[in-house]
């Protein structure tokens, strides 16, 4: 094993379902392991087990769809200290580059190229309290933040983080989506509207089009 080696549980090539490239033809690699529980996880296959790869190997898995856009992914990505040299690799190699973090790990180390989408916690999720909001400074327009909203409490709460922390004028984008099968996504766009809030409202597209299953 060395310092640059990674377990990976997959590497696949579909449409971004969420955040600003949505809809965009994407190389997902999802790096395996996460310290969180969220109670709504969709991705609990990737907790445990995946493949060891060294940095070179998942270079020359994503180089073979010839893809514009890469998303690393997980479970929790920044887990993997070995995550930091992949995606400054990445972006070396000319890709654009977006990181889906959890916001429970920092993201100071993360390459400046890289969109870091940061995942606040909501209470509903059972893990707010993993936030870490020494990140929050650490925003930049090239960023974007999102929000699960599970309830009417946690859409309270997220409007509440909008305004302390000035979010909209931080981040690049803030993301307010509604937790699959639990809040319903017309509501959550009415209160969005009704409060006029300065935030995309989104739908998690690969749920829509392939009922989440891996590999999409």
């Amino acid at each position: 094993m060395t310092d640059t080696s990674l377990r990976i549980t997959e590497i696949f090539y579909s449409l971004q379902g969420e955040a600003l490239t949505v809809g965009l033809p994407t190389v997902f690699v999802r790096l395996t392991g996460c310290p969180l529980r969220c109670q709504y996880c969709d991705t609990e296959y990737a907790f445990h087990g995946g493949e060891r790869l060294t940095q070179a190997q998942v270079l020359e898995q994503v180089a073979a769809f010839s893809p514009r856009y890469i998303c690393v992914t997980g479970g929790e990505p920044l887990a993997q200290p070995s995550c930091i040299p992949l995606l400054s690799a990445l972006c070396d190699a000319g890709y654009q580059v977006s990181l889906e973090t959890s916001g429970a790990m920092p993201i100071n180390k993360v390459d400046a190229r890289v969109s870091r989408v940061l995942d606040l916690k909501t209470p509903d999720s059972a893990e707010s309290s993993r936030n870490l909001w020494d990140n929050i400074p650490l925003l930049t327009k090239h960023d974007q933040v999102k929000f699960v909203i599970c309830s009417r409490r946690d859409y309270d709460w997220a409007r509440l983080q909008l305004d302390q922390y000035q979010l909209s004028e931080r981040a690049g984008e803030v993301l307010f989506s509604p937790s699959f099968g639990q809040q319903n996504a017309t509501e959550l766009a009415d209160w969005i509207v009704q409060d006029n809030l300065p935030v995309r409202f989104q739908l998690q597209l690969h749920k829509l089009l392939w009922n989440d299953e891996p590999g999409h």
